[in-house]
């Protein structure tokens, strides 16, 4: 355990634990308790008075999680069948941390949603048991207090803050039935008309729900394993977006691609996706599912807002380079553009102001390290993990919200005393024939700059693209008209005019009817062939029939030409 900024100290809080088998910590909501599994005992130590308060016996404890008012500790160890086929013993375990009894022992066999889910008054407890979700109340888990049945329930979402307590379930179709995802007030859970608001939806195979702060709204990622038109290796995903009171949209996304990642503003009135085949575009929408700001495109698959949601840090890790742009979110202007390379995990300090991200196994074996920035780009400190060891799992001591307050955005980058390396740029292979020659800047992608979307004022809404190219057609083919009308006569020589009309050409438009000038231009065309042959047969040339049939047509023909021209 490190003291954090500016220190970067070992902290006297907790002596280091050297064992070969720590696989797993946790800190509680507030930060004051610790917990920690060495692969004997799983250890809880109360990290102001630094006293032991609690050992387990629990030596393949892999999860661990404190309720939010540390009113327990809840335990999970992967579950076993015994050989001869009995049925394993219970491996989820919840313990009073105060006394350090075990209140209860469940069966869970699935490591993921491990975790019962409370409320953050602890006076709710749930988990999803055989497809229904269990309710108990006050810690109290003798008896079932409710339970929410439906045909399957896949997963489900507790909603943050005080009551009236709402969960999200999400149910996914089956037989040519659509999947679904519910949100209902507890304990109202029967009737036809319980839920607070319903939206079904086709191409899911699971779905990521997430609750903004206030329980208000929450924002659907439905993703499908297979991109069925071949677009993507990633799968199909949608944006959806349903509210309490009861509405819901598709939020429409106006680059196609995978949906990277959404996040909620802490303001519960904004949220920001990145979506979109490379580069990925992100965008800010409000609470219409309409776009605010987009931040244009570029190298980047996540996005965090920091515990305030007053910046906002869009970064491109994994495959992607680890470049990291930083937002101040209510000017739109770009902080800093930091360079963490190589990092699997990303981190925001709970005082708003420092930054964490790590290079951690399994993910990458190599290099492994974590290093702490303040978010104008400066480095604060570094650690490498020798190259024999590997880092398994880094995080901030969690505080709870309103002990740090937010304080105004500076510009200007911190002083660090660490050197920050920049990665060397690999520059691209040039033949030895261009070598000495200048360097022509050829783009695989059109970088798309940002671009504020509010409306202006007299507008309800920005233009798509779309629309944008519809508008400019229109303005042409007005400017088109016009033109034609000013300058109107029999002689008028066509000439093809490009899609935006300059307005010294002569349009090859006669008339604002493209049916019409389609005949006036095959008449022209016939007269003229007639004039060839008149010629032809001045010279002495024997004509066939059919041509000298031609000729014939030459006055109705210029009879009709005159008719069209003057019907303009």
């Amino acid at each position: 355990m490190v003291n954090g900024p500016p220190h970067f100290t070992e902290s006297t809080v907790f002596p280091r634990e050297s064992g070969k088998n720590c696989k797993v910590y946790t800190f509680s909501k507030d930060g004051t308790l610790f917990a920690w599994g060495n692969g004997e005992k799983v250890n809880i130590i109360n990290v102001t008075n630094k006293g032991l308060l609690h050992s387990f016996d629990l030596p393949k404890t892999v999860c661990l999680e404190f309720s939010p008012k540390n009113t327990v500790l809840a335990t999970w160890q992967p579950y076993t069948t015994s050989k001869d086929g009995t049925a394993g013993i219970p491996n989820l375990q919840l313990y009073d941390v105060k006394t350090g009894a075990c209140l209860k022992s469940f069966i869970q066999k699935k490591m993921q949603n491990w975790c019962p889910s409370w409320s953050e008054d602890e006076m709710l407890c749930a988990r999803n048991v055989n497809n229904e979700v269990h309710f108990f109340e006050n810690n109290n888990f003798s008896a079932i207090a409710n339970k929410l049945h439906l045909q399957k329930i896949n997963d489900f979402v507790l909603s943050p803050g005080p009551q009236p307590y709402k969960v999200a379930v999400y149910v996914p179709g089956s037989k040519g039935a659509p999947s679904f995802v519910r949100l209902y007030q507890y304990p109202n859970f029967g009737g036809p008309h319980a839920a607070l608001a319903n939206k079904s939806f086709f191409k899911a195979d699971k779905v990521t729900m997430l609750w903004n702060k206030k329980a208000t709204a929450v924002l659907v990622i439905a993703s499908t394993d297979v991109d069925k038109t071949g677009a993507s290796y990633y799968g199909e995903q949608t944006l959806h977006y349903i509210a309490t009171n009861g509405e819901s949209a598709v939020v429409q996304l106006p680059k196609n691609g995978p949906i990277y990642d959404v996040v909620w503003n802490s303001s519960s009135t904004e949220f920001c996706a990145v979506y979109g085949f490379m580069p990925a575009k992100a965008t800010i929408f409000n609470l219409k599912c309409d776009p605010v700001f987009d931040f244009g495109t570029g190298p980047r698959n996540a996005a965090y807002y920091s515990p305030h949601g007053h910046i906002l840090v869009l970064a491109g890790f994994g495959n992607l380079r680890g470049q990291m742009e930083v937002w101040d979110v209510k000017n739109y202007k770009l902080i800093s553009k930091p360079v963490a390379s190589d990092s699997t995990y990303f981190a925001w300090c709970p005082d708003g102001e420092h930054i964490l991200t790590a290079t951690c196994a399994p993910r990458l074996r190599v290099n492994n390290g974590y290093k702490i920035w303040h978010y104008t780009g400066s480095i604060l400190h570094k650690f490498d993990v020798p190259s024999n060891a590997e880092l398994w799992q880094v995080s901030w001591q969690p505080f709870l919200d309103g002990i740090f307050p937010a304080k105004a955005i500076t510009y200007q980058a911190v002083p660090s005393e660490v050197p920050s390396k920049e990665p060397k740029v690999a520059t691209a292979y040039r033949p030895p024939a261009l070598r000495n020659k200048p360097v022509t800047n050829s783009k695989l992608h059109e970088e798309e700059p940002p671009q504020n979307m509010k409306p202006h004022p007299g507008n309800d809404k920005p233009l798509s693209k779309t629309a944008l190219k519809n508008q400019r057609k229109h303005e042409a083919k007005k400017a088109a008209k016009q033109e034609a009308k000013s300058d109107k006569g029999p002689d008028l020589v066509p000439t093809p005019a490009p899609q935006s009309i300059p307005q010294n050409t002569i349009p090859q438009s006669v008339s604002g009817d493209p049916e019409i000038d389609k005949k006036i231009k095959n008449l022209k065309k016939k007269l003229k062939a007639i004039e060839q042959l008149k010629e032809q047969a001045a010279t002495g040339k024997q004509l066939e029939k059919n041509q000298l049939e031609k000729i014939q047509k030459e006055t109705a023909l210029l009879q009709e030409l005159e008719d069209l021209e003057l019907g303009l």
